[in-house]
């Protein structure tokens, strides 16, 4: 089933719809602004399973990236700059004067996407970049598809196609918390990743791929919380974009389970520390980002990001629940 609503215009006077989708008992609800993932609800379960909002000017304020599809480069770019076909290039220092974080004001999560395909069971989305914005060379088309499968799994496919040599990166930056707390602390958490990317005060990857211990080791799986746990860093799942995997188990401590699949090399986790919904605490939920590596340009180890003329992507994300 699939419901078709208004959801409000934004302060530059657009509107925007929510497009919700219900399959196999389960719900989500996808706004055009940012291509925002509002809501996830299992039936028989009292709370939301991801933080989200009833009200559009929240989504232009604190909450700009709680649920939104980052494009065209998530997480964050050193210096402002990369190299991109041998030449150097600069974009919006938005991060403390010095790098790049989420695209800057040029952000798919600050723009309203249309509508570019709608049925019963699937939504797609679509998003024109112009040439430049933000720095960023080529005119590029990303799509984002929604749908629900048996399991029940939301299921989201972002493509992009450029017609100019440039970088792509997406990520759905959705938070969530299974129990309906206050925080995310009981949660137990497990990651497929046998490395991780230390970072520097400013939360820049220091270059270095360092192997999971001690804190920062989730491979068989632990409880966590936010006094024993910090958590804002990208952990290596593979050194390139892989056929769909399971890749992250996340659990509430009431039982509810989401197992995270995807077929991009790198996962960021971030604990939430500065992330509040008004009236809310910090901590309230983990942000878990399926992504490439973050600030690849820079890195001469990591896997690359170029997106190349008449050479689209396709990364592709899946979000399973047991109940």
């Amino acid at each position: 089933m699939m419901t078709r609503t208004p959801f409000g215009t934004t302060a530059a006077g657009r509107a925007v719809e929510k497009i919700t989708l219900s399959a196999h008992g389960l719900t989500a609800s996808v706004l055009t602004k940012g291509c925002t993932l509002q809501s996830v609800r299992l039936d028989g379960v009292g709370h939301d399973l991801t933080l989200g909002s009833d009200i559009l000017a929240d989504y232009e304020g604190k909450m700009r990236h709680h649920g939104s599809l980052v494009v065209p480069v998530v997480n964050r770019l050193s210096g402002a700059k990369a190299r991109i076909n041998g030449v150097e290039h600069r974009f919006e220092a938005n991060q403390a004067g010095k790098h790049t974080l989420h695209g800057g004001a040029a952000g798919g999560q600050h723009k309203v996407w249309e509508v570019e395909g709608l049925t019963e069971d699937h939504v797609t989305f679509g998003l024109r970049l112009p040439d430049g914005e933000g720095g960023f060379p080529g005119n590029r088309h990303v799509r984002a598809r929604f749908s629900i499968g048996s399991g029940p799994a939301l299921r989201m496919e972002v493509t992009a196609e450029t017609d100019a040599p440039t970088l792509f990166n997406a990520a759905n930056h959705s938070y969530w918390n299974l129990d309906g707390r206050a925080t995310w602390a009981g949660h137990s958490l497990r990651i497929a990743a046998n490395h991780y990317l230390p970072t520097t005060e400013d939360f820049t990857p220091t270059g270095e791929i360092a192997p999971v211990a001690g804190a920062m080791d989730f491979r068989r799986g632990r409880v966590v919380t936010p006094d024993d746990t910090s958590l804002d860093n990208n952990f290596c799942l593979s050194g390139g974009r892989q056929a769909l995997r399971e890749v992250l188990w996340l659990q509430g401590a009431e039982g509810l389970g989401l197992t995270v699949a995807t077929t991009e090399a790198g996962i960021q986790v971030y604990d939430g520390r500065n992330a509040a919904r008004p009236g809310r605490g910090f901590f309230e939920g983990l942000a878990i980002e399926a992504q490439a590596w973050p600030d690849a340009p820079n890195h001469a180890g990591f896997p690359s990001i170029d997106l190349r003329p008449g050479e689209p992507v396709t990364q592709v994300t899946e979000w399973r629940f047991k109940g």
